[in-house]
């Protein structure tokens, strides 16, 4: 078999996947979507699309931070808790999508490394603001101005399965996301004649 040959582990003509078992078809290390990255708004996400790019994100920061050795003071276990790391891992996962597509530069991954110097400086820094840990949570501590009600008392949650607790933590949005939808929808149809 030469390097032009097609492997037939892994055939890349559409007709012949049938041949390959489920478990084959979607390998952990493929995208979820497969379309041209974009930037995502998570306050305007449907909860189908917060489904999908909940999942896919989590697994891109779960790639980052095994591929780079990052302690949990730079990605911690609960980084989904706390938007200002979503939104900073999210830039990032974008960036990086954009930089390794085969039609940028061949200079585009050095730009998104040293720009990942700079993004790895803000999450500690929101990391130690924040006070999540490696095996324990807490809601980001929020300043109370003047005139607003004091913040609730913040405490220390413990978690003990990242993993069951990240499903949980989507199911959530996504449930409520999708109320939000249907609320939404009831008014319009109330509305019209």
């Amino acid at each position: 078999m030469t390097e032009h040959t097609p492997d037939p582990e892994h055939p890349d003509d559409p007709d012949d996947m049938d041949e390959l078992d489920e478990d084959n078809l979607v390998p952990d290390d493929d995208p979820l979507v497969a379309e041209p990255p974009h930037p995502i708004n998570w306050n305007l996400l449907t909860a189908d699309d917060a489904e999908v790019e909940w999942f896919e994100l989590n697994r891109w920061v779960r790639w980052l931070r095994t591929t780079y050795g990052l302690p949990a003071s730079v990605i911690p276990p609960f980084w989904h808790h706390h938007p200002e790391l979503v939104w900073e891992l999210s830039a990032l996962h974008l960036h990086w999508l954009c930089a390794y597509d085969p039609d940028m530069s061949g200079s585009a991954p050095l730009g998104w490394h040293r720009d990942f110097a700079d993004a790895r400086n803000r999450l500690r820094e929101w990391v130690s603001a924040s006070g999540t840990r490696l095996d324990r949570d807490r809601p980001t501590r929020q300043t109370t101005w003047p005139g607003e009600e004091p913040a609730p008392p913040v405490e220390d949650v413990i978690i003990a399965d990242r993993e069951s607790e990240f499903v949980d933590f989507v199911i959530a949005d996504v449930e409520r996301r999708r109320q939000a939808e249907d609320e939404f929808f009831a008014v319009i149809a109330a509305e019209e004649p």
